[in-house]
């Protein structure tokens, strides 16, 4: 029996019952998980060695689009993360696109016991590599950084000095208490700096739980973030702890907070005041012991101005406040950030790619990256997958992007015209998530959904 922690991710429970069934014969720790929303929390504080996960849940039937969605969500929040996807519907193109997107190795259903043994055991191996490269485990991801040189945190460099002086107030913050809310443009780095205060701070050992309050419906709000009892609407099947619960002794952050609604934002309120949690369906309070950081991209100031968001909750979650410039007011970060990205894709695909030109330094200097440190990084991803070179060179990233005429090039590929809709729409609104899907006639979610897919 190997020591090691495993994850399987599946709707199936039949199926998560037979993985396990077999699976817990040989590993040390294996953890079943039906529902996909709890996968963000689940890697940030699982430390898995190896995670199965399906392709397909509840949002279509065979395209194994939800598979690829969530195995980046994995990836963003660990970089070291093994993960092995699996699915009743596949074929070779699919088997490549997914280790193109970062999985290492590909499962059909149903499975032969001794094929999927051995892919989980040479998964847990290749997390023992993953460690060894970085210096034993994803906690080195946080160590210290040199001044002058990028942090090792995957999506946060502070080599300019507004990141310089950015990171050292967050270290001064970091071992107090105080709530922070950190404002920023889609795709600067909110939720790393939240989790680098997490890490730096006296709370490090216990939980670091993201919710995505763009993401919630208003419907589920309460039973997400309190918990809910059995019983206490038709889909409670069991008791749930809420996301307050969860990260009792930790760290919250709640991203998008300037999404929320004016009642919800009285909910949260209430809670923050009173530091107690009433599931649904329960009259039973709970103490939590969290500390809250928030984040958005909106202009919260002007929305309390405009009272679209609460004067009393914004005093409870500002106490400190810390603002990520854009991509393109830091642009001694723009390289730093390149060369991360490089040395960690280049591991990721076994790719021999050392360097950038002179002539793409000076191009990803010019371009004004709409997207910010996220369009950075799936530019590189796309160049290191695609280059024939040793050094990358303009022509490895986007053909045209660095144009100085125009940000948009002349396309009939559906996609590439959706992604060129979406960033001149995100220009266009400065950013604000809820008018730039009111205008592209998207749901927050779907328009998410899309970000992430085109690494905006």
């Amino acid at each position: 029996m190997l020591t090691a922690k495993v994850l399987i991710v599946d709707d199936d429970v039949d199926v998560l019952s037979a993985a396990k069934l077999l699976l817990k014969r040989h590993f040390s720790q294996v953890d079943i998980e039906k529902n996909p929303q709890r996968i963000p929390f689940l890697v940030t504080n699982g430390n898995y060695d190896a995670i199965l996960l399906d392709m397909n849940f509840t949002r279509d039937v065979i395209s194994g689009k939800e598979g690829f969605d969530w195995l980046d969500r994995i990836l963003d929040i660990d970089p070291l993360a093994v993960v092995v996807l699996f699915t009743a519907f596949g074929d070779v193109e699919m088997a490549v696109r997914a280790m193109k997107a970062g999985a290492m190795d590909f499962v059909l259903k149903p499975w032969e016991n001794d094929k999927l043994l051995a892919t989980m055991q040479a998964a847990v191996r290749k997390r023992e590599e993953n460690k060894a490269k970085v210096g034993g485990s994803p906690g080195a991801l946080a160590s210290k950084p040199t001044p002058g040189k990028p942090m090792s945190q995957p999506n946060f460099v502070a080599s300019s000095a507004v990141m310089q002086q950015l990171y050292a107030t967050a270290e001064r913050v970091a071992v107090t208490d105080a709530t922070v809310l950190v404002l920023g443009e889609n795709g600067t780095g909110k939720s790393d700096l939240a989790q680098l205060i997490h890490q730096k701070s006296n709370r490090a050992d216990k939980p670091f739980v993201i919710v995505d309050l763009g993401a919630i419906p208003e419907s589920l709000f309460e039973s997400e973030l309190f918990g809910h009892v059995k019983g206490a609407f038709t889909d409670a099947k069991e008791d749930r702890a809420g996301r307050f619960e969860e990260a009792h002794g930790g760290t919250l952050f709640l991203d998008e907070i300037g999404n929320l609604s004016l009642p919800m934002q009285a909910k949260l309120l209430t809670v923050l005041q009173n530091r107690t949690v009433t599931r649904v369906g329960s009259n039973k309070t709970k103490q939590i012991d969290v500390r809250i950081i928030c984040a958005t991209n909106q202009p919260i100031g002007q929305m309390v101005a405009e009272r679209t968001f609460r004067q009393d909750l914004l005093y409870r979650i500002n106490t400190i406040e810390l603002r990520i410039p854009p991509l393109r007011e830091r642009p001694e970060d723009i390289v730093p950030l390149t060369e991360l990205f490089l040395k960690q894709y280049r591991h990721q695909y076994k790719r021999v790619v050392t360097a950038l030109s002179a002539a793409l330094i000076k191009q990803l200097q010019r371009y004004h990256w709409p997207g910010n440190v996220r369009e950075l990084r799936s530019a590189v991803e796309r160049a290191v997958i695609l280059t024939q070179q040793n050094t990358l060179q303009p022509e490895d990233f986007f053909q045209n992007a660095f144009t100085e005429t125009s940000q948009f090039t002349e396309t009939y590929q559906l996609e590439e015209m959706e992604k060129q809709l979406i960033v001149k729409a995100m220009k266009k609104y400065n950013g604000n998530i809820t008018e730039v899907a009111k205008e592209l006639g998207l749901s927050r979610q779907a328009l998410y959904r899309r970000m992430e897919k085109y690494g905006l």
